[in-house]
């Protein structure tokens, strides 16, 4: 408590002193809380001025940092909360606009700019009871206000379909529900419940993709919920986009990385993905056995999920074929197609069966494709090369006669050509057997005339035999059977000819 003057003049020396330096350090305290007030008024007008800035230019961020500023500066400016909660709603976080325009309208009822754009931002997010409030409000001050009359209008309507939306749901009627419901996001196109609504709806007419581009806005609206984003990765995962769903779950785990649903699941879905991965690689590459043991491995590591199983089979029916095991293939291509028809999955499997020369049923399989997919050029070249097997069948298999596979190298067939022509060399019979082995002994040199020729092997795997007379090839036929051992050939012989 400060002395009065007369008290001073009694104190001694040493007391007076004292009392006056009391008394300047009182005064210059009083003129630095002066300056620094002075200040603080400086930084807020310069922050708002930067907001200003930033917002003219589009910077919406930026103009929201300094927003922030200024409201910490003076909480209680509500032109400034106000401006902050423009921001806020031009960024799309109306949660946080609504709580800057409610605070507005406690330090000034009376402000209908605000009430009018907390009443739109009710009516966007779907809240119709308090849009209606807010707008009758503004209407009360304000009758002639055509912006909240316009939006007035919509929201008893809307209001309305949403309760009628809500009967639909309840009577399993989705298809029409989803109809309305994509009306009412004109209205109210940052309503989560409306979103969420439509997402379960498409789910249910087997729509996962439609489900997911809403869960997807839901989880925008929601500021990118972990649990969010692992119910979008757990759809991705269960119609096989293995690759999608572990990029959500990242995302889930740059949130909370030891997530109690995340992480676990991140786990497996990167052991599945990456085998998947690693099989379509193998597959495009023609690396059939790589392709086999990245698939079988995602069926291990996988045993429930249908279609993530489904990839798998698939690419096993597409691979197994590559590698000539038809039966296997055959039963990797049933398996998908009880799971889902698929053109090009068709024409897999009719691969497989032309392998198994069981040309009927691979045409039947092409022209299954051809009825999903009218213009599918495999599938149409499938059958005429189907048809020309088939009638190729009837003659000559120039890989059967050799034993080789259809893929194998001029090495192997050449090496396979030697074991048959030391086989069956006509020398090695006697009557009758003589004849079936110059028999076999010719299409043994055929085969090995035409499987070494790459222009004649491409022919014949077209389903056209380049030495067939009907086909006016100049080939084989009609030449010199034997002229492949007239020069240095290690099988020596003669016949001799009554």
């Amino acid at each position: 408590m400060a002395l009065p003057l007369s008290d001073l003049l009694l104190l001694g020396s040493s007391e007076k002193k004292l009392a006056a330096c009391v008394l300047l350090l009182l005064v210059e305290l009083f003129m630095e809380g002066a300056d620094a007030a002075s200040a603080s008024q400086a930084d807020i007008d310069n922050h708002l001025e930067l907001g200003k800035d930033f917002l003219a230019r589009g910077q919406l961020s930026d103009a929201l940092t300094h927003y922030h500023a200024a409201v910490e500066g003076d909480p209680n400016n509500y032109l400034t909360l106000f401006k902050r909660g423009t921001v806020y709603l031009a960024l799309g976080k109306t949660r946080f606009a609504i709580q800057d325009f409610s605070r507005v309208l406690e330090l000034k009822p009376d402000f209908t700019a605000a009430r009018s754009q907390r009443g739109i931002v009710h009516m966007k997010s779907g809240d119709y009871d308090h849009a209606l409030q807010d707008f009758e409000l503004v209407l009360r001050e304000e009758p002639q206000n055509s912006l909240v009359l316009e939006h007035y209008a919509r929201v008893r309507p809307a209001k309305e379909q949403w309760e009628l939306v809500q009967r639909l749901l309840n009577n399993n009627d989705e298809q029409n529900a989803i109809g309305m419901i994509t009306q009412l996001l004109e209205v109210s196109p940052w309503s989560v419940t409306f979103r969420q609504a439509r997402s379960d709806a498409y789910l249910k007419t087997n729509d996962p993709l439609s489900a997911i581009a809403d869960l997807r806005q839901v989880n925008r609206l929601s500021q990118d919920s972990t649990e969010g984003h692992y119910n979008i990765a757990q759809l991705l995962y269960n119609i096989g986009h293995a690759t999608n769903a572990l990029k959500e779950i990242r995302e889930c785990l740059k949130f909370d990385p030891e997530h109690k649903l995340c992480f676990p699941f991140y786990k497996k879905l990167r052991k599945v993905e990456k085998q998947l991965v690693t099989a379509e690689t193998a597959r495009e590459e023609k690396r059939a056995p790589e392709c086999i043991v990245a698939a079988e491995a995602v069926l291990k590591h996988e045993p429930e999920e249908t279609m993530i199983r489904y990839e798998a089979h698939k690419l096993l029916c597409s691979c197994y074929t590559t590698d000539e095991q038809y039966g296997k293939a055959l039963s990797h291509c049933k398996h998908a197609l009880d799971i889902m028809k698929d053109a090009q999955l068709y024409c897999d499997r009719a691969e497989a069966l032309m392998g198994s020369e069981m040309y009927d049923d691979a045409i039947h399989d092409f022209q299954s494709a051809l009825e999903m997919d009218e213009n599918n050029s495999r599938a149409k070249e499938g059958i005429q090369k189907a048809k020309k097997l088939q009638k190729q069948a009837e003659r000559r298999d120039y890989y059967k006669i050799l034993g080789v596979k259809r893929n194998a190298s001029k090495q192997e067939i050449v090496k396979a050509y030697r074991k048959a022509a030391q086989k069956w060399h006509p020398d090695n019979f006697k009557d009758e057997e003589k004849k079936l082995a110059e028999k076999k002994f010719i299409d043994i040199a055929a085969a090995k005339e035409v499987l070494t020729d790459p222009e004649k092997r491409r022919q014949f795997d077209n389903g056209e035999d380049p030495l067939d007379p009907e086909s006016n090839q100049h080939g084989f036929r009609g030449a010199d059977p034997f002229a492949h051992f007239q020069h240095g050939s290690p099988f020596q012989f003669k016949f001799h000819f009554n």
